[in-house]
């Protein structure tokens, strides 16, 4: 999907005082504020600001990282900074795509910085991380979509030396079986790839991209017998049918998806996509148990989880199986 133009004010009435531009092709820009309406309490959470936290946000900062975390307005960043871990997001902060419920900035990005590898490594080593989460904006303006940055990262990493479990949430691709196997190649612990939605939402939610490719790159990801498990993740409440959220399920196992995350999909901004509706914390606990009967190694389900919420308990339960 090409860029398109910059984002240009809407033209004022006459004699009106000029207003701040508000939309970008067609959409309202993500900086204006999602309609204020009541959530569910078991979808509040403390503001961040603990020490642990304080600290992540201070190294990202010094080594100008870009991390999934702040991009995503994700609102388990309080506990997972304390934690000392951290999703980082390589290939800058601009992404090709525009996505209609992502909170990521749409436009011309920058060229590969050659250098963000080693900072990545660099911030793992000093967190003492024992698992890392690296995802990226899409880059189909590049040859390889980005591929080659993200095996140099993997590799920067295990170059730093430690015992680091490294994870990849990897874009499509454009599905193109070269890149996907160029990642495959630096030897991930886990590669993961988010459906996002059920079918019949992705041209609204999701128009860049192809529910179909999403599950072909799981397949091939599979096929290619890498040792290598693969992960996926559901949103809900984009207006999904309960019969097409269980098909999708069925459709990611059958491509060989191992772990998979499921949550409430929460609005950004007045740019995005409406909530559809608020699941109950039971409906994330029977969509657990029919996942697991599907044969899911493992499966995190709940209103605030994510794609890479507590991550290495993630990994680590698959060890187990």
């Amino acid at each position: 999907m090409s860029p398109g133009p910059e984002p240009t004010g809407v033209e004022p009435a006459a004699g009106a005082p000029a207003a701040p531009a508000t939309f970008f092709r067609g959409r309202r820009l993500r900086t204006d504020p999602a309609p204020r309406s009541p959530k569910p309490r078991w979808l509040k959470v403390r503001a961040p600001g603990t020490p642990g936290y304080r600290r992540v946000k201070q190294l990202v900062e010094h080594h100008r990282l870009h991390t999934v975390c702040e991009e995503a307005n994700c609102p388990n960043i309080g506990e997972c900074w304390d934690q000392g871990t951290a999703t980082f997001m390589i290939l800058g902060g601009i992404c090709t795509r525009a996505c209609g419920y992502c909170n990521v900035e749409h436009g011309r990005p920058e060229p590969p910085d050659p250098a963000e590898p080693g900072r990545v490594a660099t911030a793992v080593a000093t967190l003492g991380l024992e698992h890392v989460v690296v995802t990226s904006v899409d880059r189909d303006d590049l040859p390889d979509a980005g591929a080659g940055h993200f095996a140099a990262t993997i590799e920067a990493i295990r170059e730093a030396g430690g015992a680091c479990r490294v994870e990849v949430l990897i874009p499509d691709f454009g599905g193109r079986p070269e890149p996907l196997a160029r990642v495959l190649a630096a030897r991930p612990d886990v590669l993961n790839h988010n459906i996002e939605t059920v079918r019949s939402q992705y041209r609204r939610a999701r128009p860049g991209g192809s529910y179909d490719r999403a599950l072909r790159l799981l397949d091939r990801a599979r096929r290619a017998r890498s040792g290598v498990p693969t992960k996926s993740g559901v949103m809900v409440g984009l207006g999904e049918r309960p019969p097409e959220l269980v098909e999708t399920l069925g459709d990611l196992r059958n491509a060989g998806c191992e772990i998979l995350t499921i949550g409430q999909y929460l609005r950004p901004s007045a740019a995005h996509l409406p909530v559809a509706r608020y699941y109950h914390p039971d409906e994330f606990a029977a969509l657990k148990r029919t996942a697991l009967g599907m044969g899911f190694a493992h499966v995190e389900s709940g209103p605030l989880v994510r794609s890479s919420y507590h991550a290495h308990e993630q990994a680590a339960a698959l060890d187990r199986v």
